[in-house]
C-alpha cells in the first residue's frame, strides 16, 4: 500500500505497526507539509470500537496526549489521522531490562501523570496504559496514545461487566475480576510502569498471561525498596501506592498522581538533610545536659547547708526567746522563715512535623531571691548574713539560696512524607 493516497490528500510512505484491529502508516501530508501517521481499521475489526476511540482522542487536548489531525473514511474504511510522535515508545527504552536514570523516570512520570489528569477530568479511563501506549514526540516528551478500548463517562461500551480487558502485565486487580475500571484502575497500571522504571522489571513475572492476571488480581506486589534499595524515597513511594490492591487505598487519580510526585523533590531534599539536621539538634543539645548535670549535683548540696544554717538560726532564736521571756525587755522575736529551694527540672520535648526541620534551644533564666526579716524593733540588713540587734543575744538569717535554674530543650524533628496507579489492553496494535 505504500504510495496510496488517503482521502485524495495523504500519501502512505511505510508501515509503523500491525495489530488485529488496525494497521498505523507513516504518511505525508502535503497541504500542511507535515508528517502524520495514518491509522487504518483492519477489514474484519468493529468499527464502533474505532469510531469510539476517534472520539475519545477528539476530546483531548494535551500535550501529553497524542493528537487527532483528521477522520473519515477510504473505501468503506475508516481511518484516523494522528499526531506523527518519531521519537519510539517507552516500551523500546525498557527492553535492555535496566532501570531507567532516575532523572529520565521523574521526568516520564510527570509526563504521564499529567495526561491521564487532563483525560481523567474529562472522564475518561484509558484501561490500557502500558509502556507500549507511552510514545515520545522528536523532542523527547512523553505522550499517552491508543483510546481503542477507553471508557468514557457513564456511557455504554461494547464490553460488559464480567469481561476482562486491558494487557496482562499491567491489568488492575478490579479488571482483572471483571469489575468497571475507573481512573484509579489507571493509576494502578500508572504504578506498574513506574515500578518497571524504576526497578527494570515488572512486579509480577509468569509465564503466561492468565497467570499474571491472576497475580495482579490477587498477590501483593512487592515494594520497590525490596528490588532496589537506594531508589528515590518519593517515587517508589508512588509507585508502592499506586499498587494497591483496593482502589480506594490509591492515589485517585492522575491529579493526585501530580500532587504525589511534586512532593517527590521535598521528600528527597528531607531525606539528605535529615541526618545532618538531627546532629545539630544533638549538639545543641549537649550543653543544655551539661548544665543539667551540673545544677543536679550542686543543688542539692547547697540545700544541705541551708537546712543546717536554718536549724543554727532556730536554736539561737529559742534560746533568745527565753531570755526575753525571764527579763521582759522586749517584746517578741520576729519570726524567721527559711525559704525553700526548687529545682526546676530539665524538660526535653519531642514532636514530628512532615515537610518541616526546625531546632531550637530555649533561654536559659536564672532568678534570685532574697529573703527578709521583719522587726517592729530594730531594721534588719541583709547582705551575706541578715543579722537582728537586740539586748540581749544576735539573730543571725542565713544566706540568700542560690538562683534557681530552668534550662529547658525543645527539640523538633523532621519527617519526611512522599503516591501512583495504571491500566491494561488486549489489543495488540502499535500507536503511533
Amino acid at each position: 500500500m505504500a504510495g496510496d493516497v488517503i482521502a485524495g490528500r495523504y500519501r502512505l510512505i511505510e508501515p509503523l505497526g500491525r495489530g488485529a484491529m488496525s494497521s498505523v502508516w507513516l504518511a505525508e501530508d502535503p497541504e500542511l507539509q507535515r508528517q502524520v501517521a495514518v491509522k487504518m481499521l483492519a477489514p474484519t475489526a468493529d468499527r464502533a470500537r474505532f469510531e469510539r476511540e476517534a472520539r475519545a482522542v477528539a476530546a483531548l487536548s494535551d500535550p501529553h496526549i497524542g493528537g487527532l489531525y483528521d477522520y473519515g473514511s477510504h473505501e468503506g474504511r475508516p481511518f484516523m489521522v494522528l499526531e506523527y510522535l518519531s521519537g519510539g515508545s517507552l516500551e523500546e527504552r525498557l527492553k535492555s531490562g535496566q532501570a531507567l536514570p532516575d532523572s529520565e523516570t521523574r521526568v516520564i512520570a510527570n509526563e504521564i501523570a499529567t495526561g491521564l489528569g487532563h483525560a481523567h477530568e474529562r472522564d475518561l479511563v484509558h484501561r490500557d496504559l502500558k509502556p507500549a501506549n507511552v510514545l515520545f514526540d522528536s523532542e523527547g516528551r512523553a505522550k499517552i496514545v491508543d483510546f481503542g478500548i477507553a471508557r468514557m463517562g457513564d456511557a455504554g461500551t461494547l464490553t460488559e461487566a464480567g469481561t476482562v480487558l486491558g494487557t496482562a502485565a499491567y491489568i488492575s486487580p478490579e479488571q482483572a475480576s471483571g469489575l468497571t475500571a475507573t481512573p484509579a484502575s489507571d493509576v494502578y497500571s500508572f504504578g506498574v510502569i513506574l515500578f518497571r522504571m524504576l526497578t527494570g522489571r515488572l512486579p509480577f513475572v509468569a509465564d503466561n498471561a492468565m497467570e499474571l492476571v491472576r497475580m495482579n488480581r490477587d498477590e501483593r506486589a512487592p515494594a520497590v525498596a525490596d528490588i532496589r534499595r537506594d531508589a528515590p524515597a518519593g517515587l517508589a513511594w508512588t509507585a508502592d501506592a499506586a499498587l494497591a490492591k483496593d482502589p480506594a487505598a490509591r492515589p485517585p487519580d492522575g491529579d493526585a498522581l501530580i500532587a504525589a510526585l511534586a512532593n517527590d523533590a521535598t521528600a528527597e531534599t528531607l531525606a539528605a538533610t535529615a541526618s545532618t539536621s538531627v546532629t545539630r539538634v544533638m549538639q545543641t543539645a549537649q550543653p543544655a545536659r551539661r548544665a543539667r548535670r551540673s545544677s543536679s549535683v550542686l543543688l542539692p548540696a547547697l540545700a544541705v547547708a541551708l537546712v543546717l544554717l536554718a536549724g543554727g538560726a532556730a536554736l539561737a532564736l529559742a534560746l533568745t526567746h527565753n531570755g526575753n521571756s525571764s527579763n521582759n525587755n522586749s517584746g517578741p522575736l520576729p519570726s524567721l522563715s527559711v525559704p525553700s529551694v526548687s529545682t526546676a527540672p530539665s524538660t526535653t520535648a519531642q514532636s514530628t512535623t512532615a515537610y518541616s526541620t526546625t531546632a531550637r534551644q530555649t533561654t536559659v533564666s536564672t532568678s534570685t531571691t532574697t529573703p527578709t526579716a521583719t522587726s517592729t524593733t530594730a531594721p534588719t540588713t541583709t547582705r551575706q548574713t541578715t543579722t537582728h540587734q537586740t539586748t540581749t543575744a544576735p539573730v543571725t538569717t542565713p544566706p540568700p539560696p542560690p538562683p534557681t535554674t530552668s534550662v529547658t530543650t525543645d527539640t523538633t524533628t523532621t519527617a519526611t512524607t512522599t503516591d501512583t496507579t495504571t491500566t491494561t489492553t488486549a489489543d495488540t496494535t502499535t500507536s503511533p
